[in-house]
């Protein structure tokens, strides 16, 4: 049976690097009878980077989807894509979370859990360049904004 088809954007923003952060995420598929639809996702959080908002809505988005899918994910995160295809993320992984320079990895724990989100799923990261009239793109650095500048955020337990 053929994977339903899911485009993903996601975006991460944070003030103050570390400080506080949001991220925002738009999921776009088709249902059977040919409608679109659109879902939006954003959290925000009191203390955090922009790498892991960049990576919790990648994270995030995956883990909304209930059945396996063929995803296109759209990111303005060097950081994200090449770590995927560029194998950064299996190497490290394979190295006990080194680099190739024997450094610890940072966000461990969101690379952790971006693996173990995309195995159901077969995904092609894509990088967009931020700021630059990508309609999705924009629409993401807005919740993520927004949502950075929300009262009563998150805490981020792996900072």
């Amino acid at each position: 049976m053929t994977k339903p088809f899911v485009k993903i954007y996601t975006d991460g923003a944070c003030a103050n690097n570390p400080g506080k952060g949001g991220y925002g995420a738009i999921l776009i598929f088709k249902k059977n009878n040919g409608e679109i639809i659109e879902k939006e996702l954003s959290r925000g959080f009191i203390e955090t980077t922009n790498n892991r908002m960049e990576l919790l809505a990648v994270v995030d988005s995956l883990n909304v989807l209930k059945t396996p899918c063929q995803i296109e994910l759209y990111s303005d995160s060097k950081y994200v894509v090449d770590a995927i295809n560029k194998n950064w993320l299996f190497n490290w992984k394979e190295k006990s979370w080194k680099t190739a320079s024997r450094a610890p990895v940072k966000n461990v724990d969101l690379w952790k859990k971006l693996l173990f989100a995309m195995e159901p799923h077969t995904i092609k990261f894509i990088w967009v360049k931020g700021h630059n009239d990508n309609e999705f793109n924009e629409r993401c650095d807005k919740l993520a904004v927004e949502a950075r500048l929300k009262e009563n955020l998150e805490v981020d337990q792996g900072l």
